[in-house]
């Protein structure tokens, strides 16, 4: 199966230094690698309603949910690039993971077999110098990709707080060299080892 990568950005700044990260780390992947990207300031989709307990969600057909939705489950790997935003995913990617919880429910879709197996990985910048500060963002997804029976490349993490600023972070671009090539293991919870 030829691997697609789904570049997830969800940062309110136009190539911010979570972006320029996430590039860097993708010009190491294989040219026979597809790759898409999406903005999700640039294709907002509404906040998610929760209708588990009062109907069935639909399936959209049309404008940037469908998009969205289209393009995660086309992929072999989703990307989430989200700065740290007061220590976890930005809005706009809390909103895109919340439209999974739709996405389970919705009929035919079969979402949660679907994306087993399939790998999960983050990219941030963050504005300080310890790195652990960015544990909840890292859980919020290794949770994520557990629940859902996926693997989890972890999080390349690089410090940055004005525009360009990652690019100094000389640590972490050597990092983005093999971070796609490394092995990612299937998702555990905690409780689980």
């Amino acid at each position: 199966m030829t691997r697609r990568f789904l570049f997830v950005l969800g940062s309110a700044r136009a190539e911010g230094n979570s972006e320029l990260l996430a590039r860097r780390a993708a010009e190491q992947l294989p040219p026979d690698v597809e790759q898409e990207w999406i903005d999700l300031t640039a294709h907002p989709v509404p906040d998610f309603e929760d209708l588990r307990h009062d109907s069935d969600h639909v399936r959209p057909t049309e404008g940037n949910v469908a998009r969205l939705l289209d393009a995660t489950l086309a992929a072999t790997d989703i990307v989430i690039v989200s700065p740290l935003y007061w220590y976890s995913v930005s809005a706009q990617t809390k909103r895109y993971l919340d439209y999974w919880s739709g996405w389970l429910r919705t009929p035919g879709l079969d979402f949660k077999a679907t994306m087993a197996g399939r790998t999960l990985w983050g990219v941030t910048a963050l504005a300080h110098t310890q790195e652990v500060v960015a544990d909840p963002l890292v859980g919020t997804l290794h949770n994520s990709a557990a629940y859902l029976g996926m693997r989890f490349g972890g999080v390349l993490l690089g410090n940055g707080s004005k525009p360009g600023d990652v690019l100094t972070d000389d640590a972490a671009l050597t990092r983005a060299k093999t971070f796609f090539e490394q092995e990612a293991p299937l998702a555990r919870f905690l409780y689980e080892d």
